[in-house]
């Protein structure tokens, strides 16, 4: 992709350096203070006005493929929360589906498979509806793939309708058909994406407050727990749709921080940039790190990097840049967005990739959104996201990066 026009950095209210004492937090319920700190200014090319993203600096829009992978017409008619993975030949997509309203009693997984892109099978369940031995039907949430020693790994999260009992499951094959039955991995959480693995090996999810670790290169076992509580909750916490609220307010935070994308820059540093919202939402991201492996993570700052208060997700290319996926600017998340980095810091480079319209079919409680929930795949020189349109299609988009 080239640059289109001069080559400009984005300006932002308050774009000064900032240094603050961040108080780490580590899994084993000890606290030391990193004093003095100074606080990654993580930032990408927008223009601001009054406080508010209101344009990308210098968009390109490269050329994009599309193919769109369910489009449901009387029932089961939610879609949300999409992963795509490449595996034995074929790509496979699963996101949670429910009949009508988001994270309502009865949401299932649903997969689909393809062999060159465009021509995808007929949704089936992966994972049909449960329900507890009280007879109340279970939420299930699609939370990403992962694949080791030609094995491929599908994680689920499943909990109850008031968001109560999370725990995340994982179900395995070695050729994309055959399905082994879920396995718990004994977490209490709900990812937003599959595993991240780390310099040296070792897996870390990205949660809402928490980020779990394991040394298992195949990610079933050995899950410890990390991330953003204080050591008081270290007991009891779970993270799920809801709790990240609970934490925000124990921890006195300026705003609920939720849904992070992890990744790892050149000094070894893991940086989780976090989703912000409720009525203290500020138009930007916030930014959690560790400098421990994963161990134990910094108070989240806000930062100079756009936000719509949408998910988005971090990642880095096999030629060393690092890219961003997401709605920076506009609104009902539009449009979707591709941004680039040299050092995992300054995101300069904007690339348009989706700005279409996409036609509802039945409206639903939390339904909208025209390009929900990105989860890119890098695939054979192509950069794929799988995104939920208006939480009811599933479309995937592919650009040559």
């Amino acid at each position: 992709m080239n640059r289109n026009g001069q080559r400009r950095t984005a300006t932002t209210a308050g774009g000064r350096g900032i240094r603050l004492a961040l108080v780490l937090v580590f899994a084993t319920g000890l606290a030391v203070t990193a004093a003095d700190t100074p606080a990654p200014m993580l930032r990408n090319a927008v223009m601001w006005r009054e406080g508010r993203p209101v344009e990308l600096i210098n968009p390109s829009r490269p050329t994009v493929e599309t193919a769109l992978v369910y489009q449901p017409r009387t029932e089961w008619t939610f879609s949300h929360h999409p992963h795509l993975t490449f595996f034995q030949g074929r790509y496979i997509a699963i996101w949670s589906n429910g009949r009508q309203d988001e994270d309502a009693p009865g949401q299932r997984i649903l997969i689909s498979t393809a062999a060159n892109f465009r021509e995808w099978s007929a949704p089936r369940p992966l994972v049909d509806s449960t329900t507890d031995t009280s007879g109340v039907e279970r939420v299930l949430t699609a939370a990403g793939f992962h694949q080791h020693g030609g094995l491929l790994v599908a994680y689920f999260a499943d909990y109850g309708p008031a968001k109560e009992t999370p725990h995340l499951l994982a179900m395995t094959t070695t050729n994309g058909v055959n399905w082994s039955p879920p396995r718990p991995v004994g977490l209490p959480v709900c990812p937003n994406f599959g595993p991240l693995a780390l310099r040296g090996g070792r897996l870390i999810l990205s949660g809402h407050i928490a980020f779990p670790y394991t040394d298992d290169p195949a990610g079933l076992t050995g899950w410890r727990m990390a991330g953003l509580y204080p050591a008081a909750m270290a007991a009891t916490v779970t993270d799920d749709p809801a709790s990240f609220w609970r934490v925000a307010r124990t921890n006195g935070w300026d705003a609920a921080v939720c849904e992070g994308s992890a990744f790892q820059i050149d000094d070894g540093v893991i940086h989780v940039p976090l989703r912000s919202t409720g009525s203290q939402f500020r138009h930007r991201l916030w930014l959690t790190e560790s400098r421990d492996n994963g161990v134990s993570y910094s108070t989240p700052v806000a930062t100079e990097f756009s936000d719509t208060d949408a998910k988005f997700q971090f990642g880095r290319l096999p030629d060393g840049r690092f890219f961003y996926v997401g709605n920076p600017v506009g609104a009902g998340r539009l449009p979707l967005v591709l941004a680039l980095s040299r050092d995992g810091v300054i995101f300069d480079r904007n690339f348009i990739l989706g700005e279409r319209s996409y036609p509802m079919v039945r409206p639903g409680r939390a339904k909208g959104g025209e390009y929900g929930y990105p989860n890119v795949l890098i695939h054979d020189g192509w950069l794929h996201v799988i995104v939920s349109r208006q939480k009811e299609g599933i479309e995937v988009l592919r650009v040559k990066p």
